[in-house]
């Protein structure tokens, strides 16, 4: 546990410098969550931060964390109470058709690409649509997710995304690019999330690391970033 935590406060040091909030933030975080990386958690929270401070959001009380790094199998998907610092879920989701199989490879903001898009998301609201009660996505992202509302990237219950499906198969049912979930936990997990949440998508891929928006705060890319979108920050 203690080189866990030492790995996300060095990860955050690193990228970000000294930020007291955000580092508190990763600590609750990795304790409450210690079977999640905590270098993915620290970008989370690193997200959240610079997309409040780019004026994208005025703040937020759940946090959604997507480790697609993680085969399907394995519950990667944590779902936070940032108020109380307190796991709320941590559940199996699955990933796009053309974005892998078992593990996640591909991912794509392109509409028809039926893959997984990476970043920064806030939950907007509800509707009940063809996979039944479900849950909008906004991309904070540019360039890599904000197509996600266009795109009908929601969050969603399935039949195919199971422990029984996954001991079948070996792997989860994959969606159009959705991040979709038990159905036995879908409703209870929207309505957790929906109204303002935020949802971070991660997987290792290094252009998305060094260009996302709401990874790039205090960089050159990050201010010019921040003053194209003076006019057109969503609110949540």
């Amino acid at each position: 546990m203690r080189r866990r935590f030492g790995a996300a406060f060095l990860l955050l040091t690193l990228l970000a410098g000294p930020a007291r909030a955000e580092d508190s933030l990763v600590a609750e975080l990795v304790a409450a969550a210690p079977s999640a990386n905590p270098e993915v958690l620290t970008l989370a929270a690193r997200a959240a931060d610079c997309a409040r401070k780019q004026g994208m959001l005025d703040g937020f009380h759940r946090l959604a964390v997507i480790d697609y790094s993680l085969p399907s199998t394995t519950p990667r998907l944590w779902v936070f109470d940032v108020d109380r610092g307190r796991l709320l879920f941590q559940e199996l989701v699955a990933h796009g058709r053309n974005t892998g199989e078992q593990l996640a490879a591909r991912f794509s903001n392109v509409e028809g690409s039926k893959m997984s898009s990476l970043g920064l998301f806030q939950a907007t609201e509800t509707y009940t649509g063809s996979n039944g009660y479900s849950l909008r996505l906004r991309g904070l992202d540019a360039g890599f997710n904000d197509n996600a509302l266009s795109r009908a990237i929601v969050m969603h219950g399935a039949p195919y995304v199971s422990e029984a499906f996954a001991e079948r198969l070996g792997r989860l049912g994959r969606s159009w690019g959705c991040p979709a979930v038990r159905k036995e936990v879908a409703r209870v997990m929207i309505d957790t999330l929906k109204g303002g949440a935020l949802l971070f998508a991660y997987y290792p891929d290094q252009k998305w690391l060094k260009e996302a928006p709401t990874l790039t705060c205090g960089t050159a890319r990050g201010a010019r970033v921040a003053a194209a979108s003076a006019g057109t920050r969503p609110r949540g």
